[in-house]
């Protein structure tokens, strides 16, 4: 008697990035993108502009953040060390040395940049909440250094001088647009490094350092690169406060709100993605304008939100919104059921 096996079936499957809910968000994103250059401007009050500038800070601000925790598995509570660097290097070199502007805050965050590399072969010394505690006495360190250098204004500050004869309006714009512009570099750049072969290994990093290392992945030397890119932008982001202010002072471009703010946007929007650092930037921007005037109120109702998120969406809004169904900004491959051969 001879028997034969059952027939099986097996369903087509491709494996892909993204998908068409993809699509449609970045272009979305994209329409948004094009309206804040082409309509914004020209339409709402020069108050809202420089407010807007605020909104682009945090945007940059919470992405190199969370490319640094996010995926290199580093919490730094000390970037304001970047920050406060990036706001004094862009005023002494358009200042001092002549630069243009643009020129000014491209050269901060190389400057910054060139600061986080020194810097990060004493503070990876340090592990866990040691490296977190180790970056906070960094800043502080960069503060004290500051305060103490008569060309950086010592304890007074500085006060940015290349603007002077410029029109406000002409001014606010600039700042405005170069801060539209430096926030969708920022994130765009993070997509196309998750992306690559960096990005591949920072996500092995982020699951299991101890497994991506037994697979040869550089961990070390991964976590390195992503520390001096995260500082860089926090310097990118550090020049756009101060262009937009018009002024630094040790206390305010140092402090340590700055890292409050990163971690508590970052966590609210989602750890870990692309998507969820902007969305926590606009619930946070919109929470600080609605809520500024209302003194401890405004730090009583952050908390509550905070916790609310954390109870509702642990992983955060993003997480809550796609369900993990899609990304706008996709950096892992997905499975997906083939119907065009079926």
């Amino acid at each position: 008697m001879t028997t034969t096996a059952p027939a099986t079936t097996s369903t087509p499957s491709r494996v892909d990035r993204g998908g068409r809910r993809s699509l449609v968000g970045l272009a979305g994103l994209a329409a948004g993108v094009l309206f804040l250059a082409l309509w914004v401007p020209y339409n709402v009050s020069l108050g809202a502009l420089t407010d807007l500038v605020g909104l682009f800070v945090l945007i940059i601000m919470a992405t190199t953040w969370n490319l640094l925790a996010g995926y290199g598995g580093l919490v730094s509570i000390g970037q304001q060390a970047f920050v406060g660097a990036g706001g004094y290097g862009v005023i002494y070199v358009a200042d001092q040395l002549g630069v243009p502007l643009v020129a000014a805050v491209l050269l901060a965050a190389v400057v910054c940049a060139a600061l986080a590399l020194p810097t990060s072969f004493l503070v990876f010394r340090l592990v866990g909440g040691y490296f977190a505690i180790g970056t906070w006495v960094v800043a502080e360190v960069f503060k004290l250094l500051t305060t103490q250098i008569d060309l950086l204004g010592g304890g007074s500050g500085l006060s940015l001088e290349a603007f002077r004869g410029v029109d406000r309006t002409e001014r606010v714009a600039t700042v405005y647009w170069l801060g539209l512009t430096l926030a969708v570099l920022v994130v765009a750049g993070t997509y196309l490094l998750m992306r690559s072969r960096m990005g591949l290994a920072l996500l092995a990093i982020r699951d299991d350092p101890t497994a991506a290392a037994s697979l040869g992945v550089s961990v070390r030397r991964s976590q390195r690169i992503v520390y001096v890119l995260s500082s860089a932008g926090a310097g990118l982001a550090g020049a756009l406060i101060a262009i937009n202010t018009l002024r630094v002072a040790p206390d305010s471009i140092y402090s340590v709100n700055y890292s409050a703010f990163m971690i508590f946007i970052v966590v609210i929007g989602g750890i870990g993605t692309i998507e969820g650092p902007i969305i926590g930037a606009v619930i946070f921007f919109v929470l600080q304008q609605q809520l500024a005037q209302q003194g401890t109120w405004y730090l009583v109702a952050l908390g509550v939100v905070a916790i609310l998120i954390v109870l509702v969406a642990p992983r955060g809004v993003w997480s809550l919104l796609s369900r993990g169904r899609f990304s706008l900004f996709p950096v892992t491959f997905r499975v997906r059921r083939d119907r065009s051969v079926e």
